[in-house]
């Protein structure tokens, strides 16, 4: 695998927006061979090629100004045709060009008949060539153009398959009049359809488009997130989850569908949530370890992080990731181990301790400072409690829950007394208890 870094437009193309593409990769723990090749370090190769076409006769210089291709325009939109460059230059003689206005190098696209691919996915595809104006290869500032540079890249790199999205399927018509210009081998296509939400619609960031880092900052696995996009667009019959070393086995351009994918969030949660529970538990702990500073409280709770409190994680990590769809959900139900007193509430947890549960808390304080600590010890403890209340254990559990996790959402209460421990438990069921 090699990676290209395409960045002949120069102003998107920021020392930021390139690590992103690499921190990324790096995440989803795809791995090149060899440095990463920038597009704009091949300029001078780029050229080459494009003065090769003019000597060639397939290429040639065309030196309109700006202005008189911006009147031409508005000329051809008056008129309601097509803006397409009319091809003023393709045949007159260079002695003919105005002094001072450098030219950019134009292709000499056929005029008659149709360029015609076969694509992997959309079949036979033509292009009536009248379509086809005579782009530009190199612009007058002597840099290449993205539809000229990728075309020299792909055949100097050796690439036999273009596999990209639809959105790209134009280019690939012009970019064949390239490589039939000179003479290469054109590469196989595969154009597939481009990812919709869930509504139907082209994906955008109204439906959640989002970066590859805003995916591992929301707590998903790179495994989860490999697998639910392999599943995009391709399939191996009824196969749902599987490894990424299956996934490139079974590969095949004609499984690719041509009906457009829907991004579901709901599914890659329910995919990311096996992975969880599928993840050794000290494994789990480091991966959430690492995306711990972009969390909300995440670089608090980072700084109470020691022996002691990993220990504690660990104890509850095989009950803590049965719940987990993502590291997000794992780290907001074990935050507590780790909480300041007196512990925030969340709305749930303070509807629960209403005067009665509070008195009740008080009373339950007592008969645990005096019980074994022990898992089994605190659980008949409790359930005597109960019985000797009159009420049901979830009377009690519940607002002990609150107390203990300040949420209505814990992993089994009697656990979480044990890992908490006798005396930082007691304090805090005292703070929430009449």
């Amino acid at each position: 695998m090699l990676l290209r870094i395409e960045d002949t437009d120069r102003e998107r193309s920021t020392d930021a927006a390139i690590e992103a593409i690499i921190d990324g990769l790096s995440w989803l723990e795809l791995d090149w061979d060899g440095e990463p090749i920038s597009q704009f370090s091949r300029a001078a190769r780029h050229r080459e090629v494009a003065e090769e076409l003019v000597q060639r006769g397939k290429a040639y210089r065309a030196f309109e100004t700006a202005e008189e291709l911006a009147a031409a325009r508005e000329h051809a939109k008056a008129e309601g045709r097509f803006a397409r460059y009319d091809g003023f230059w393709r045949d007159r003689d260079p002695s003919e060009a105005p002094s001072g206005v450098p030219p950019v190098i134009r292709i000499k696209a056929p005029r008659e008949g149709e360029t015609v691919i076969q694509d992997h996915v959309q079949g036979r595809v033509a292009f009536p060539n009248k379509d086809l104006d005579d782009f530009i290869l190199l612009r007058s500032d002597g840099t290449p153009t993205y539809m000229h540079a990728v075309v020299v890249d792909d055949h100097d790199m050796g690439v036999t398959h273009v596999i990209r999205g639809d959105d790209h399927l134009t280019n690939a018509g012009r970019q064949t009049i390239i490589y039939e210009a000179m003479g290469w081998k054109v590469p196989e296509w595969a154009h597939l359809s481009l990812i919709h939400g869930p509504d139907g619609a082209k994906l955008s960031k109204r439906h959640g488009a989002l970066g590859v880092d805003a995916y591992r900052a929301m707590g998903y696995l790179p495994e989860a997130l490999r697998n639910y996009l392999a599943r995009l667009g391709w399939s191996h019959g009824d196969d749902e989850i599987f490894s990424t070393d299956q996934a490139a086995a079974w590969f095949e351009l004609s499984d690719i569908n041509k009906a457009a994918a829907r991004f579901d969030f709901e599914k890659l949660q329910s995919l990311n949530g096996h992975y969880i529970r599928k993840t050794d538990d000290r494994d789990l702990l480091r991966r959430l370890e690492a995306i711990l500073p972009h969390l909300e409280d995440g670089e608090e709770f980072a700084r109470k992080l020691d022996d002691s409190l990993r220990a504690r994680i660990m104890k509850l990590m095989p009950a803590l990731k049965e719940r987990a769809k993502t590291l997000v959900d794992l780290f907001l139900s074990l935050r507590f181990l780790g909480a300041t007193r007196p512990l925030q509430l969340d709305k749930t947890a303070a509807a629960l301790l209403d005067g009665e549960a509070r008195g009740r808390l008080a009373r339950l304080a007592g008969v645990l400072d005096s019980a074994p600590w022990t898992v089994s010890d605190l659980e008949r403890a409790v359930r005597e409690f109960s019985e000797m209340e009159g009420v049901k254990l979830g009377k009690v559990a519940q607002p002990l829950r609150a107390a203990l996790t300040g949420s209505a959402a814990s992993p089994p209460i009697f656990d979480v007394l044990a890992v908490v421990g006798r005396e930082e438990s007691l304090a805090r069921i005292k703070d929430q208890a009449a």
